[in-house]
């Protein structure tokens, strides 16, 4: 039996009006990703790939490059304009694109985790940091109040936040401090799929590296899939097995992380690695 967790086919995500000269009109042999006839963006387009239980793959990319418009399509943030995404959950499949709106809502909820780049995305700022991490357990099977306390708290002592904090409000957190909680936040299902978007932008470079090495603990310890959206060469190269590179919404280049920062094909992909050198 194949250990894929997730396959995606042809992915696109067009904003606009779109005309029949968007795809042609767009891309890296064209240096944008607006269409110069109708205005409209293409965000993604053709996005091909396997994601396996327990493996990190990157996608990397400058900012318009399309790596957070298909993180965010796979987790219903948005809809795509083309394409199919399996999910293989245990022994089902799930054509993701084709569910109805609760049953992408309970996958969201339920089967999958994000943690974005702005914690204000994947934080309410009216409650406490337990009570952030409460409103997901919820979505499990845990519904007395003793246990799902005790189980935020657990969750947060795992992303290295003191129990003590539980009851603060994250806005008077850090920013490290926040996307921890948010990491908390998506892990309280146990996700066997986790999204991060530039989770560590932002940061300093002592608490980015903190951050890095602790979701690094988590999918070894839990075998987390996860799918890493970054601009950083350095994050790709500490946590993702494989990569895909991104420019202007296509996938230009893909492999092994290592050969890809060592012999990159790509001209871009070769400026990329030079300049982070």
């Amino acid at each position: 039996m194949s250990n894929k967790i997730l396959s995606v086919r042809g992915l696109s995500r067009i904003h606009g009006e779109q005309c029949p000269l968007c795809i042609a009109s767009t891309g890296p042999e064209h240096d944008t990703n607006i269409c110069p006839h109708c205005g409209s963006v293409v965000a993604a387009h053709d996005v091909n790939f396997d994601l396996y239980r327990g493996e990190i793959l990157g996608i990397i990319g400058e900012s318009g490059s399309g790596k957070s418009s298909t993180v965010k399509t796979l987790y219903f943030d948005e809809t795509p304009t083309t394409g199919s995404a399996t999910f293989y959950d245990g022994g089902e499949q799930h054509d993701m694109f084709t569910l109805n709106a609760a049953q992408q809502r309970s996958m969201r909820n339920k089967r999958f985790g994000m943690v974005y780049q702005n914690p204000h995305l994947g934080l309410n700022f009216q409650i406490s940091a337990g009570g952030n991490i409460a409103e997901r357990l919820l979505m499990s099977d845990l519904k007395h109040y003793g246990e799902i306390r005790t189980r935020a708290g657990d969750l947060l002592v795992r992303t290295e936040v003191a129990r003590a904090r539980m009851d603060q409000n994250p806005k008077t957190f850090s920013g490290g401090m926040q996307q921890r909680v948010q990491i908390a936040k998506a892990l309280a299902t146990q996700p066997p799929l986790l999204f991060l978007d530039e989770v560590t932008t932002g940061l300093d470079l002592s608490v980015q590296a903190a951050i890095l090495d602790m979701i690094l603990e988590i999918q070894h310890e839990l075998g987390t899939a996860m799918i890493v959206v970054t601009h950083d060469l350095g994050v790709i190269r500490l946590l993702a097995g494989r990569t895909l590179v991104m420019k202007h919404g296509r996938v230009i280049e893909s492999g092994l992380t290592d050969q890809i920062l060592e012999d990159p094909q790509h001209a871009y992909t070769q400026r990329l690695v030079a300049s982070a050198l």
